[in-house]
């Protein structure tokens, strides 16, 4: 599918220049600091060198000083605590950091005391469950800690209350109209919080927690900053803002990662087939350096499968081993499963594309409302993401669950808010929940016709025809010859990447492959790039999943591009890289 090329407004280019030298960097990375807001050296420096020591006082969190008096009275006086999490990465890893750290600070006891609890994503749902409540009232536990959920969990809370457990709730999502009636509530989006930075995850806010524990009880930094690595995968998992603290969090995260990695995270990375490169350990392969991208395509995923596939306590269990052999079987089973997932999701989308390709009803709707009682609902989440990739409409992928309602995953177009359409139908709904770009719900199997016809009415009237076409945000033009080893390496310091701080998208015009463009790997495209009119250094392109462009490319046609600029290393050899997002026919006349 054809996209559109938007181009963002680019900096006055006196203060580029006068930037660029004050900072002794290439003209177009100081233009990409302004256009990001960063204005002044000093806000730069501030950038380029994240530092512990700016991460925000956590007393400054509401209710932080309740949370941490009640678990200091939960482990001094030998309460049973159970730690309690989503069973997605954010909550597995939030899980993780939180379990460990207890069972550190209780010393050996800490198998009678402390317990984590992950709920089964199909027989309790996302959330503090009844069955995790009724659980605790069971194994007669004191002290109900939740992690990533529990922001809009008042009934469950008042269950528990009811039972004489204390609940201390770690979320970062959006408050109800009424807060739970928790001993302390963690939240940094409550709308009573003056926490400064926002944007925490799940993880994050449980970070907070065990680092002012340390500061109010005077314990070694260590214990909080040895477990960054855990946030750092939370924030690129559950693609929160990778700014302001989350940025130095995901910088000390990765640096974990790459220096000193815990077994269950190199144990997965093996699963991926990546190698990492230990800078002080010369008989270590030589690979490459782990990056948020990493986290985001090959650990998230696999740890995702656990939760998706079969439990989410799996993926516990592999953060909190300190066992190689065990870590690397437990890596095995979750890589096993994450196959099984991506069998199930290729099945799955394969059928669904035949479905609408093969009904001339979608290609007159605006929207995709798709349904098959045979798909496995841990997968039709992922599913709708790529019919979204595939044909760029507002799109529900439907199945049958086990309570026999009609369940569904949504995603959207960046044009539509889907939440909004999906509340318009409500009527016809048993439970709907989510925000803008993606929601889930159910319904019964006899209203379905009516809820296709009503959703696409409310799709046709509030999205426009223009907003159909999927678009590249670009930063700005590049020409090739400004690319170098100085320019890839002062770019590298504006990683980490994520929202807020996208890896940028460089855009080059009428340009030629050298002569060898191919298909590697079946689906990609592999080439070299220069001018046709003027000398400048080829260099290396890969266009992943692009295969369909190479007749744009082949005969000496003239070509434009946008891409990543990129290190890549093979065979213990660095080379400069374009990773392609775009290539369309050259838009400039030859003279």
């Amino acid at each position: 599918m054809d996209k559109r090329w938007i181009c963002k407004e680019l900096p006055d280019q006196a203060a580029v220049e006068e930037f660029s030298r004050q900072l002794s960097i290439e003209k177009p990375l100081a233009s990409l600091l302004l256009q990001r807001g960063i204005t002044t050296p000093e806000a730069a420096a501030e950038f380029f060198n994240p530092d512990i020591s700016r991460l925000h006082d956590p007393f400054l969190m509401k209710d932080m000083d309740k949370a941490v008096k009640r678990l200091s009275k939960a482990v001094i006086d030998n309460e049973k605590i159970l730690v309690y999490g989503d069973y997605d990465v954010d909550g597995t890893s939030a899980v993780a950091l939180l379990y460990s750290f207890l069972c550190e600070i209780i010393g050996s006891d800490y198998k009678e005391l402390v317990e984590y609890y992950i709920p089964d994503r199909y027989a309790e749902g996302y959330g503090i469950s009844d069955q995790g409540i009724e659980y605790c009232r069971e194994n007669k536990i004191n002290l109900l800690i939740s992690l990533d959920c529990g922001i809009k969990a008042n009934d469950k809370v008042e269950m528990a209350n009811k039972y004489g457990i204390d609940v201390i709730i770690c979320d970062h999502h959006l408050e109800g109209d009424e807060l739970p009636a928790a001993v302390a509530i963690l939240d940094p989006k409550r709308k009573d919080c003056n926490y400064p930075y926002k944007e925490l995850s799940g993880c994050g806010v449980g970070f907070k927690l065990i680092q002012g524990y340390c500061q109010q009880y005077k314990l070694p930094d260590q214990l909080w900053l040895s477990r960054m690595d855990l946030v750092a995968i939370s924030i690129a998992s559950d693609i929160v803002a990778i700014t302001g603290e989350n940025r130095i969090l995901a910088h000390f995260g990765l640096e974990i990662i790459n220096k000193f990695p815990r077994v269950g995270i190199k144990s997965i990375l093996d699963q991926a087939g990546i190698k990492l490169h230990y800078p002080f350990k010369e008989e270590t392969i030589f690979s490459r350096v782990i990056s948020i991208s990493d986290l985001v395509f090959y650990v998230g995923p696999r740890i995702n499968a656990a939760g998706r596939m079969k439990s989410g306590r799996e993926s516990v269990r592999l953060f909190i081993c300190e066992d190689e052999d065990k870590s690397a079987d437990i890596g095995k089973r979750i890589n096993s499963q994450n196959e099984e997932r991506k069998e199930q999701d290729r099945n799955a989308t394969e059928e669904a594309i035949h479905m609408i390709r093969d009904s001339h009803e979608y290609e007159k709707r605006k929207s995709i409302v798709i349904y098959n009682p045979t798909w496995f609902k841990g997968i039709i989440g992922i599913v709708a993401s790529r019919l979204v990739e595939e044909f760029y409409k507002p799109t529900i992928v439907l199945t049958k669950s086990t309570d026999g309602l009609i369940t569904g995953s949504a995603r959207s177009v960046k044009e539509f808010n889907i939440y909004d359409g999906i509340d318009n139908c409500s009527e016809l709904l048993e439970h709907f929940g989510g925000h803008k770009f993606a929601a889930g719900l159910s319904m019964k199997e006899e209203n379905l016709e009516e809820f296709i016809e009503k959703f696409e009415q409310y799709v046709s009237e509030n999205l426009e025809e223009s907003s159909c076409v999927p678009e590249i945000s670009v930063d700005m033009p590049l020409d090739l010859s400004e690319i170098s080893h100085s320019f890839l390496n002062n770019l590298k310091r504006f990683a980490p990447f994520g929202p807020g701080n996208m890896e940028p998208v460089f855009q080059s015009n009428t340009v030629v492959d050298e002569g060898n463009g191919r298909i590697v790997g079946d689906k990609h495209l592999k080439c070299r790039v220069l001018y046709p009119d003027r000398p400048v250094q080829p260099l290396d392109v890969i266009a992943f999943n692009m295969k369909d462009k190479l007749p744009l490319i082949q005969n000496n046609k003239r070509f434009d591009v946008l891409y990543h600029v990129e290190e890549n290393v093979w065979n213990n050899t660095v080379n400069i890289q374009l990773n392609v997002k775009d290539i369309r026919a050259c838009t400039q006349k030859e003279e």
